[in-house]
């Protein structure tokens, strides 16, 4: 059984999705990941992978959380994965809900569920595996007339 829900958000002309995950468990999603950036790249949106696409060291904290908020805002909507909670796609979750981007929550069936997550999000969609994940972000996406998406 998946879950989809919470309220309609029209993302009727976007273009670009900030993935949110935890950097020390990503490793733990890769089929999921893969699975949504060939669904949308088929439909002309980038899923932009902020721990794929950047590198920082220890000491660089401050330079990590300015480009982190620089590519949420310029992104159209946020997807957090979060069946691993964390405290840095937490802070990504308040950063797009104070900036009113749409988030779309993402967690496995059976994994702890955040109320805080949740309660900056537009959507959930809990699932079980990767196909079932693309199954409920088509059926998310169609609902929220983002592209017609087969």
């Amino acid at each position: 059984m998946q879950k989809v829900s919470c309220k309609k958000i029209d993302l009727a002309k976007m273009k670009k999705a900030y993935f949110a995950i935890s950097y020390s468990n990503r490793y733990l999603f890769d089929k999921e990941v893969e699975n949504l950036q060939k669904q949308f790249k088929k439909n002309d949106i980038e899923l932009l992978v902020f721990v794929d696409k950047y590198n920082f060291i220890a000491d660089q904290e401050k330079e990590m959380m300015k480009t982190a908020f620089q590519e949420i805002d310029n992104s159209d909507f946020l997807i957090a994965e979060l069946t691993t909670k964390s405290i840095g796609v937490g802070i990504e979750i308040g950063y797009a809900c104070a900036k009113n981007k749409p988030v779309i929550y993402l967690l496995k069936k059976g994994s702890e569920y955040s109320t805080t997550a949740s309660g900056c999000s537009n959507s959930i969609i809990e699932y079980r595996n990767e196909h079932d994940l693309r199954e409920s972000m088509v059926e998310l996406l169609k609902n929220n007339e983002l592209f017609n998406i087969t």
